[in-house]
């Protein structure tokens, strides 16, 4: 080879080698940047837990007491003292009342003075008795004064007697001028005041008990396959927050409402903090079946395609992730989930379950949203 064909050679090897490198430069500075990650907040975002799964029949209505008794007047008269006002404690036997007991005292008195007249008859009685018995032993009195002698013991003895149960009811009467407690519990109404005149049978309280209470409420008919007395059931109450309480099915009534088709229940709830009221409104179900099981959302589940599907970020990627369902809690709006996910999983809510698969995504820490903000 000359040396003018090495030095052409050369320039057209130094041409492609820039040429070379002119076109790595360009492909290295057209290459796309990776798009910034979308940011989720906490609300938006849920993680797959395992819980105990609840399903059964939801039911409400008004907490009532257990035990609960209308106190009457068991005589006429006017309220002379009241000895309880309405949210007061009293046991059993206490006196809650006083009735200005005239007539029932002078009732009494008359019983008393009666017996004591009778008793001295039927002494007298059977002394004639036994003087007229001696007398005809001696054959000084015939028999006819005898057998008449008996005859007046034994109807004195019957007028005593029915004096004694006479005195015995207006005692009780008497007694019954105190109004009592019928048992330990706590006022609820007082429906009297001083001086006031009531009859025989006027109710005068109510009293509670409030160390248990009852719920009583209708289920559909259809829910009574798994309905038994002592079922579970959970519940929640106006003015406790989402504090969950338990109670138990302690009656089921045999007939089915003809207008609504449901089924009465009574519920019994303990109270022995006695922090729960008669009146209150409670909510929540039965539980006719549980079970310990793999639950998110609902709202995070899509049933709008041939599988229900999940948004699922994994590896800081939007996933969508076909599941398997089970059992659905409606009261805790959790369902259950067989297969496609496990214990930890970060799963998408709401507006966020429309953004694309393969989208990177960052969930937002919640400290993120206290800090300060700055200006440059």
């Amino acid at each position: 080879m000359t040396a003018r064909g090495g030095l052409v050679a050369l320039t057209a090897f130094s041409l492609v080698v820039v040429a070379l490198t002119g076109c790595a430069d360009r492909s290295a500075g057209d290459e796309p940047e990776s798009p910034a990650p979308i940011v989720i907040g906490p609300e938006n975002i849920a993680i797959v837990k395992d819980t105990l799964l609840m399903d059964g029949p939801s039911i409400s209505g008004t907490l009532g007491a257990e035990r609960e008794a209308r106190v009457r007047a068991e005589l006429g008269g006017s309220i002379l003292d009241l000895l309880a006002e309405p949210g007061q404690t009293v046991a059993a036997g206490q006196v809650l009342a006083q009735i200005e007991p005239q007539t029932a005292r002078e009732q009494a008195a008359f019983a008393d003075a009666l017996v004591r007249s009778l008793e001295n008859d039927v002494r007298l009685q059977r002394r004639n008795l036994e003087r007229d018995t001696r007398l005809a032993d001696a054959g000084a009195l015939s028999t006819r004064a005898v057998e008449a002698d008996s005859l007046a013991v034994a109807q004195a003895e019957a007028s005593l007697a029915e004096a004694n149960a006479r005195q015995v009811v207006a005692r009780r009467a008497l007694a019954r001028a105190s109004v009592r407690a019928p048992f330990a519990g706590v006022v609820s109404e007082e429906r009297v005041s001083v001086g006031d005149v009531v009859q025989n049978g006027t109710e005068l309280f109510t009293i509670v008990d409030p160390t248990s209470l009852r719920l009583e409420a209708q289920l559909p008919a259809q829910a009574l396959a798994g309905l038994r007395v002592g079922t579970a059931v959970q519940f929640t109450v106006s003015g406790f927050g989402d504090q969950r309480l338990t109670g138990r099915v302690t009656r089921i009534y045999p007939s089915v409402d003809p207008t609504t088709r449901q089924v009465r229940i009574l519920v019994t709830v303990p109270n022995p903090g006695q922090q729960l009221v008669v009146g209150l409104f409670a909510e929540g179900r039965v539980v006719t079946s549980e079970r310990q099981a793999l639950t998110v959302p609902k709202a995070a589940v899509d049933l709008r395609g041939v599988r229900p599907t999940v948004s699922q970020v994994e590896n800081g990627r939007m996933v969508r992730t076909e599941v398997v369902l089970g059992l659905e809690d409606v009261v805790a709006e959790l369902v259950e989930v067989v297969s496609g996910l496990a214990v930890g999983d970060t799963i998408v809510l709401g507006s966020s379950r429309g953004i694309a698969a393969g989208t990177p995504i960052r969930v937002q820490d919640p400290a993120e949203r206290t800090l300060p903000s700055t200006t440059p």
